[in-house]
């Protein structure tokens, strides 16, 4: 079965792609499932990958397709826990960022033949995705329908491929194969590592009229003398169909929009999936073929940890609190910065920069204590919140904002001495925590302290990032700056709407790209930085617009963005950013996704440990939403949104009895205290 079209630059061709404006043609198939044809005359040409993920194993699968419709496959597959040496002799350090990987083309695909002649498969009929990819063929001249599925491993260090075999002739089949294996070993400060790809396809097979036959492919790393994980694909499909079941069976968004519900149930797969074995424990990592075992102070404490006590994940619970843990134990009397990462199971990394990092870490960890409705977590991280307040505070400047070298954009762009994002999440953080000391019993002078400090933030805030920026009424994002910046949105996401017409229109007026979203910065004399997007600040940009009750704008914006994140030429979920990275598929920013809907279009707001308030922004094109099988707080509860004469009617029930607890009516502006 050896391709006739060897697939070479993928990447290359994909990005040029990318952004050409060509229709869609993915279609979505169920809220689980989206999936893109092609006609057997007239194929259009085509080329994508997606990234999947287990503890032990992640896998990004690079396909394309051409004008006659031949595919062709490369598997660029990591062995996260792996690290070979950085030096040739030397053990005593490998390589940063270092993880045991190949790329794997269809070379390594058994060669199957039909008498004296290779089986080459028909051209591509259709793809889809549904947290595996799947292909399926037009028959080919013998008759035979091809079917290949991809899959990584829950557990093990293995990715497999299974390949089926329909015969769909009247006539007996016969195929024989060319057996395949290979073996490669490197070494590392953990030994020996060795990577084996193998076939279970027998020597000869023999298909009837109607008969289907699979065989596997798998791509398999030992380390030492671990046992080669087994071939077992029902194992490994159960394994994975057990994930996404789970996944799916929690935290359910309900709207009359069918892009938004799915690529919100593609989202939870993604933010879910990449979380790994590590010297810290269970962790989750950015993945992206680039950040494996680690940890960020944004990706992590910031952008995901938040997010999994409403899913209800146990395995993201586990992660977050051991990432929480993994920068408690940096904090210090001295009040010097904390490490931004520990990359490659617990390293630091090389140049620390203060990019904010503590701001992340309270403002995640706080609103992470309060949703889990556990006192234990929330008293086991308060040393680390209350140690990352302190810290801003004494980085406060003579203006009163807080000083930072950086932002999460690590000087990719300006950001002067004292920057806008790094002040609005302490700020966040100083108002999550208020709460949080009220939770757990602190004293009133506590509670006082942080709000205080909250109140005095936001008027320096606005007299020192306060400005008129290409004429509108919004904020610098530095001392000195003149050009709108995407991270103008962090005060609407935050809770500070004095500017919030300006900046809106900033955000989605002057810095939206349609299909790459916000940009970073526009009209910069430096014309690359002008075409930079991270889906970061869009997501936080449609979050905070929501927030802010701008809820047709963010309609709009929300619903064309969402469109080409899961049916256009990139798919299906949101990426990092571009051009750097090429767009990857990075896990937190689909966390991200999802939380454009549990605190922007559902406006909930955790206040204790089991109190939230509830701002729903139901859109005037809809009639009903519902966020259902929510797990925050230790509970499991559903919200009902239903249009009224003067607004809506909100209920929350209990998920599993439909017990009413709440039933109130709003006006879709102001926010509703619910306490279970």
């Amino acid at each position: 079965m050896g391709p006739k079209h060897v697939l070479t630059t993928v990447v290359t061709f994909l990005f040029a792609f990318l952004l050409s404006g060509q229709e869609n043609a993915w279609r979505i198939v169920s809220k689980n499932e989206i999936q893109r044809e092609f006609s057997e005359d007239r194929t259009q040409i085509y080329s994508d990958n997606i990234e999947m993920a287990g503890k032990r194993v992640a896998a990004i699968v690079n396909y394309a397709i051409d004008s006659m419709g031949n595919l062709a496959v490369e598997r660029e597959v990591f062995f996260p826990q792996l690290h070979p040496y950085i030096k040739e002799n030397d053990p005593s350090w490998y390589v940063y960022r270092s993880y045991l990987k190949d790329t794997h083309t269809d070379a390594i695909l058994p060669q199957l033949f039909i008498g004296e002649k290779q089986f080459a498969p028909g051209p591509i009929k259709k793809s889809t995705i549904d947290g595996m990819l799947h292909f399926e063929h037009h028959p080919a001249t013998s008759g035979i329908v091809l079917k290949r599925s991809f899959l990584p491993s829950m557990s093990e260090r293995l990715f497999l491929e299974r390949v089926s075999l329909t015969n769909t002739t009247d006539s007996t089949i016969r195929l024989r194969a060319a057996q395949m294996r290979l073996e490669t070993k490197d070494s590392g400060q953990k030994g020996t590592f060795t990577t084996t790809v193998w076939s279970d396809v027998p020597d000869a097979v023999q298909l009837k009229a109607g008969e289907t036959f699979s065989f596997s492919i798998s791509i398999a790393a030992q380390l030492n003398d671990e046992v080669l994980p087994a071939s077992d694909f029902e194992k490994t499909w159960a394994e994975r169909t057990v994930f996404l079941n789970s996944i799916s069976g929690s935290l359910q968004l309900e709207t009359p929009d069918k892009v938004l519900n799915t690529l919100f149930e593609f989202s939870k797969t993604r933010a879910s999936e990449s979380i790994f074995e590590s010297k810290l424990g269970l962790i989750h990592s950015p993945g992206g073929g680039r950040y494996y075992v680690g940890i960020w102070a944004n990706d992590q404490a910031e952008y995901i940890s938040p997010f999994f006590p409403y899913l209800g994940y146990d395995i993201g619970h586990r992660s977050a609190m051991n990432m929480y843990r993994a920068f408690a134990k940096e904090i210090n009397p001295e009040y010097t910065k904390l490490p931004y990462a520990f990359e490659v199971e617990g390293l630091p990394p090389p140049s620390p920069l203060d990019r904010g990092d503590a701001a992340m870490i309270a403002y995640g960890a706080s609103q992470y204590a309060l949703a889990t409705g556990d006192t234990t977590v929330a008293h086991e991280l308060w040393p680390l919140i209350t140690w990352c307040l302190e810290y801003n505070r004494r980085q406060l400047n003579e203006a009163g904002v807080v000083r930072s070298e950086s932002d999460e954009m690590e000087g990719r762009i300006e950001t002067g001495d004292a920057n806008l994002s790094t002040s609005s999440l302490y700020y966040g953080a100083l108002r999550h925590a208020s709460d949080l000391a009220k939770s757990l019993g602190k004293s009133n002078t506590t509670i006082k302290r942080y709000q205080k400090r909250a109140k005095k933030l936001r008027s320096a805030m606005d007299s020192y990032f306060g400005a008129a920026i290409e004429g509108l009424n919004t904020y610098r994002y530095y001392d000195g700056h003149t050009k709108l910046r995407h991270w103008i949105c962090l005060p609407l996401v935050v809770g500070i709407d004095d500017r919030k017409e300006d900046t809106i229109e900033a955000l989605f007026d002057r810095l939206w790209s349609g299909k790459g979203g916000v940009h970073v910065e526009k009209n910069n004399p430096n014309k690359s930085v002008s075409e930079i997007f991270w889906d970061r600040g869009t997501l936080y940009a449609l979050r905070g617009t929501f927030i802010a009750g701008a809820t047709q704008v963010y309609l709009d914006k929300l619903q064309q963005f969402s469109k080409e994140r899961l049916l256009g030429n990139r798919v299906p979920y949101v990426v990092e950013a571009y051009p750097e990275g090429g767009m990857a598929h990075l896990s937190a920013e689909s966390g991200l996704y999802c939380r454009v809907f549990i605190e922007g279009l559902f406006g909930i707001n955790p206040t204790g440990f089991d109190r939230f308030t509830l701002t729903p922004r139901l859109p005037k094109e809809w009639n009903t939403m519902a966020l259902r099988k929510i797990k925050a707080f230790g509970k499991d509860f559903d919200i009902e949104v239903s249009r009224t004469a003067t607004g809506a009617n909100i209920q929350i029930k209990e998920g599993q009895t439909g017990k009413l607890l709440l039933e109130k009516n709003s006006n879709l502006q102001q926010p509703i205290s619910f306490q279970f």
